[in-house]
């Protein structure tokens, strides 16, 4: 078993110097992710997302990392949900992944945008038939009026689809994040911590480094 707390002592006294960091930060995203896998770190694929809707308050919750795909980060979730609906009204979205045991994090200010229905049909596909079957019997963000409701339209869909396999829903897919500016943050003993900030500048992105103070 990794020593969670003896790998952050060693990443808390190593810091974080510019010369450390990739020029692309999905490449610097990707080692930071590496790390915390390799460490035992559970589920380091979870993200705060957070969005704003129309009427201008900020909601959050945690969801699964899914990929980076050309610059964008992946995740999937119901077109019905209070984060579609917030999303659809304002595409600005931030993200933020807490590896706290290692003292690090990082955030990403960014625009989401749906997933190419190619790219959601195959990530579906590739789920556990219960979790298909739960992405059409859950009308997710709407009130229940108790469990059963839920349970009813579970088994409404494995009768639905008994014996074949099961679809996408057209109200289920992806959504990619594409980010503007990406923070890494290296916690540090003195509390003097470490910061670094990738902003884009222009399409075919040059990103723009920067130390931030803690």
């Amino acid at each position: 078993m990794t020593d969670l707390a003896g790998r952050r002592a060693e990443l808390e006294a190593a810091g974080l110097d510019r010369t450390d960091l990739d020029p692309d930060p999905f490449a610097q995203f990707a080692r930071w992710f590496e790390v915390s896998s390799e460490a035992g770190v559970h589920q380091p694929e979870a993200m705060t997302v957070a969005t704003v809707g129309a009427d201008a308050v900020p909601t959050s919750r945690h969801v699964l990392l899914r990929g980076l795909d050309h610059g964008a980060f992946r995740f999937f979730t119901n077109y019905h949900s209070q984060k579609a609906g917030q999303i659809d009204a304002s595409p600005a979205v931030a993200l933020c992944f807490g590896w706290i045991v290692l003292g690090r994090q990082v955030r990403v200010v960014g625009r989401a945008q749906r997933s190419d229905p190619a790219v959601s049909d195959a990530y579906f596909s590739s789920r556990p038939r219960d979790s298909q079957l739960g992405a059409w019997a859950s009308p997710q963000s709407s009130v229940l009026a108790d469990r059963q409701q839920l349970v009813g339209a579970y088994a409404d869909a494995e009768a639905r689809f008994e014996g074949q396999p099961v679809p996408r829903p057209p109200h289920w897919g992806g959504y990619d994040v594409v980010a503007d500016e990406i923070e890494f943050w290296q916690g540090r003993a003195s509390r003097l911590h470490d910061r670094f900030r990738y902003q884009r500048v222009g399409r075919d992105p040059t990103w723009v480094i920067e130390r931030l103070a803690p």
